[in-house]
């Protein structure tokens, strides 16, 4: 990841010395120095990144390039820290004083721009000496070594393909997807159509592809057929050559001819011979790119008689791409793992019952169970322990080498998977690499996933789309190429939450560890100060003082509980960009306020808090949080947050809970310009959560142009004035709203989501009005106990697909118009009373019969 720190430096240096131009002037040849070689190597590195090198001296280069961008980010970072301290003591000074304007003078920054000068120098030097000696020893450019990989020939590449493979005897629990590929392809349309077999790494893609492909019906019903290995490394002539050869009867002469055809003339000549032939069947194994698909696929003529290419592919884009019929692998569940790996194990084709011996098969279904699935992986260590001694030791040290037997060099099992990691565009490397920091088997929240990702900085910047838009983008895109797979999604399809395949994380731990991109607290060595980035703590510790000395960036625990102590020595990390903490240990009784000191970490941009109960305000000192962009205190029971919290005008997600207040001292009032901390003067903020209160009035939430999701609680007044113009999601609750919001609400042009919870509203009617809510998708009624009726006229929400009516115990009828929802694809009717269920089951016409079959109905209530 060495090119994810030097990109990150760059853009810092850039960005700083726009920001601080009166400091970096003073050092401008230094940095522009540095900004110069920091381009080279950026260049070298993502070239050399493209692969998962196993070359040990490229490896060391490109080792000490990484570190020596660490060491310039840390001395920039130390630098601002300083000086940002040091304005702070000055502005309290007079403040108290009321003297002098409250700025801090260069002068008073200048022993601090001596010595920033002084070790960016140093750090120069540094970099030149690690950049003469890729030529001293022999340092390999990656595009020499591109370049020869790229002369080998469709024969030679497939010798060099990897040994390990599932053979079809092998192939477990697949039987209905060999006769939905076979469906696939003997039926269907009459003209070409496309079927693709997708899944990531090791699933067996290739091995379902070749059961079908030698399937006598297949091979019977296509006349003309080819098998073509494609890879990462292809050669567009080299594989139309394949195909000719496979497909044409060609005597020795003929061969040599066309031995010497250009690329194009090979395709003209194929596409002429497969326009004659009856019905063709043509495998495309591996494809990995666009462009190939694209190529090929103009020379597979339309010939109207069902013919088929087939593909397999880690990628959906391409399926898509190529308009295919698709087929999605899923991993093998833990009856079909066990039952491969005795397969494997005991070299048995058919019956597998009673080969293990009883003392090894909970060793042996362990060994099964951390292969998560991947018949790749059981392949590999059923092969390795077929060869062993059939004894608990001999099958507990491979247990606890599991990790090593599976990466041993780049045609092991990981170093398979790894073709997936090195096909990835540089900027998805370290937003694939930060899903290992989370634990096995943990459901990752897409929201903090994307919220962690902006503040780490992997996010590049994209014309005119928002940080998280773009986040999702990358997302949806590792979700395509099978890196990460989805857990839940929203009711609108949005992917909720995500995971990754223990052997994928595997590999994501073993990449971040070895560029030094995360440590695993449980895996690391306290007894020295350490260099590490980022670190995760799965289980509960006390963190190690050796931390204070450390130039930690983000720290994320996944333990139960942090105590005070704890806590108090993390705010000695003044680097930290990232804090993620789960609530602290309820048996702490002395841990009842946030220490003023947080405000010290000037740095931070992700602040996690959910669930603490701690009965207080947070510090004034909040404010000072400059560059923080998400404030996350979900579930806490933080009192309140002090009208500081107005100054962060970086804030991009500030989740509260419902009982916290924005509350605002005398001492703070008298102190604070009164422009200065108001809610609209935060510009980017796009979600918040929160409270109602004065923060509210002169309707400050209308110049939110960016704000897309917010969350309401408590009574509040002149709501007519409230509403941001872009807001996408909206849930008001507890607000006692007497009168109808829906004819202010149904003026958001943008609005997708809309929830009304626990008494949002008390009145008896809602009417949904004509035009009203044009791209709503999603509206929930949850707790409204005084509604009696509601309303949709036409033309009301065209676009909803999800209706939610819960525990509005007064409404006996159902929705007026309800029938005009055309888009409505689900109805939820949960504790709702018993005369609005029959008035549904009642109802006549194909109308009403469309709405029954769409609704799910959970009945409590008993009147």
């Amino acid at each position: 990841m060495a090119e994810s720190a030097v990109a990150f430096l760059l853009e810092k240096l850039g960005n700083l010395v726009i920001q601080e131009a009166s400091i970096f002037g003073q050092v401008e040849v230094q940095v522009r120095l540095l900004c110069n070689e920091l381009q080279w190597m950026h260049l070298f590195l993502r070239e050399a990144g493209a692969t998962r090198t196993y070359n040990n001296r490229l490896r060391l280069w490109m080792n000490q390039i990484r570190d020596a961008a660490y060491d310039a980010e840390d001395v920039i970072d130390e630098f601002m820290f300083k000086v940002e301290r040091h304005r702070h003591r000055r502005l309290d000074i007079l403040k108290l004083l009321k003297l002098l304007p409250t700025w801090v003078s260069f002068a008073d920054k200048l022993p601090f721009v001596h010595e920033l000068d002084a070790r960016i120098s140093d750090i120069n030097v540094k970099i030149e000496k690690i950049l003469s000696n890729k030529g001293r020893y022999g340092v390999e450019n990656p595009a020499a070594s591109d370049a020869w990989n790229n002369a080998f020939t469709v024969e030679e590449r497939r010798e060099r393909r990897a040994p390990v493979v599932i053979e079809e005897e092998d192939v477990v629990g697949m039987t209905d997807e060999v006769e939905a590929v076979k469906t696939g392809l003997i039926g269907g349309a009459e003209q070409r159509e496309v079927v693709a077999i997708l899944g990531m790494g090791g699933l067996g893609k290739t091995t379902l592809a070749k059961k079908v492909y030698n399937d006598p019906d297949v091979k019977q019903h296509f006349g003309c057929h080819a098998w073509v290995y494609v890879s990462q490394k292809y050669i567009m002539r080299e594989l139309l050559l394949e195909v000719i050869r496979l497909v044409m009867p060609l005597v020795d002469a003929e061969r040599s001819r066309i031995s010497m055809m250009a690329e194009e003339e090979l395709g003209r000549k194929l596409s002429h011979y497969l326009k004659k032939m009856e019905k063709y069947l043509i495998v495309l194994d591996d494809i990995w790119s666009f462009e190939i698909w694209r190529v090929l696929s103009s020379y597979f003529p339309e010939s109207g008689k069902r013919s088929r290419v087939l593909i397999t592919t880690r990628n959906r884009e391409i399926a898509l791409h190529a308009r295919a019929w698709r087929l999605e692998l899923n991993h093998l569940n833990q009856q079909e793992s066990w039952e491969l790996f005795l397969r494997k194990t005991f070299q048995v084709r058919r019956r597998t019952e009673g080969v293990c011996p009883e003392e090894l098969r909970n060793l042996g279904w362990n060994i099964a169970s951390r292969c998560g699935g991947l018949p790749l992986a059981i392949v590999v260590l059923g092969g390795l322990l077929s060869r062993k001694e059939k004894t608990r030791s001999s099958w507990e040290r491979v247990l606890q080498g599991i990790e090593w037997h599976l990466d041993q060099g780049p045609e092991s099992c990981l170093g398979i998977l790894a073709l997936s990691y090195n096909d990835l565009p540089y900027y998805l490397k370290s937003c694939f690499l930060y899903c290992g920091i989370f634990p096995k088997d943990h459901k990752i929240k897409v929201r903090n996933l994307i919220n962690l990702w902006v503040a780490e900085g992997f996010i590049e910047k994209r014309g005119k789309q928002t940080m998280e838009d773009i986040a999702q983008d990358y997302l949806e895109e590792l979700i395509h190429r099978s890196m990460i797979q989805v857990a839940r999604r929203k009711s609108d399809g949005a992917v909720k939450s995500c995971y990754i395949n223990h052997l994928l994380r595997d590999l994501a731990t073993s990449e971040a560890q070895d560029s030094n991109f995360f440590e695993v607290y449980e895996k690391i060595n306290f007894t020295s100060p350490t260099s590490i980035r980022r670190l995760t703590i799965h289980q509960n510790h006390n963190i190690s003082q050796n931390l204070r000395t450390s130039r930690l960036r983000s720290l994320i625990c996944s333990s139960t509980y942090i105590e005070q102590k704890t806590f108090t020595s993390l705010l000695e990390l003044k680097l930290l960009t990232v804090l993620d903490l789960p609530r602290p240990n309820e048996e702490d009784h002395h841990f009842t306020t946030l220490p003023e000191e947080i405000g010290d970490l000037c740095h931070l941009k992700y602040l996690c808090l959910q669930g603490w109960k701690i009965r207080s305000t947070l510090p004034l000192s909040i404010g000072r949080l400059v560059n923080l962009q998400t404030l996350d205190l979900q579930h806490s029971e933080i009192k309140s947050i002090p009208s500081t919290i107005w100054k962060l005008h970086q804030l991009r997600h500030l989740y509260g809970s419902p009982n916290m207040i924005v509350s605002e001292s005398m001492m703070h009032r008298c102190l604070t310009d009164s422009h200065s901390g108001v809610v609209d003067k935060l510009t980017d903020l796009q979600t918040l959560y929160l409270r109602s209160g004065s923060w509210l009035q002169n309707g400050r939430l209308q110049k939110l142009i960016q704000l897309r999701k917010l969350k309401l609680y408590g009574r509040f007044n002149n709501f007519s004035e409230l509403y941001p113009p872009n807001l996408m999601n909206l849930e008001l609750k507890n607000t006692w709203l007497s009168e109808d919001p829906i004819v202010i609400l149904g003026r958001l042009q943008n609005l997708r989501v809309l929830k009304l919870m626990s008494f949002a509203y008390v009145g008896k009617e809602l009417v949904l009005p004509s035009g009203g809510f044009p791209k709503l998708e999603q509206l929930k009624l949850d707790w409204l106990h005084a509604l009696e009726k509601l309303q949709v006229r036409i033309g009301a929400m065209p676009g909803l697909h999800i209706l939610q009516i819960n525990k509005c115990c007064k409404m006996k009828r159902l929705p007026d118009g309800l029938l005009r929802l055309k888009n409505l694809q689900r109805l939820e009717l949960n504790n709702m009373v018993r005369e609005l269920i029959e008035d549904l089951g009642t109802k006549e016409g194909e109308g009403w019969d469309r709405i029954r079959f769409i609704s799910l109905i959970d009945q409590d209530l008993d009147h």
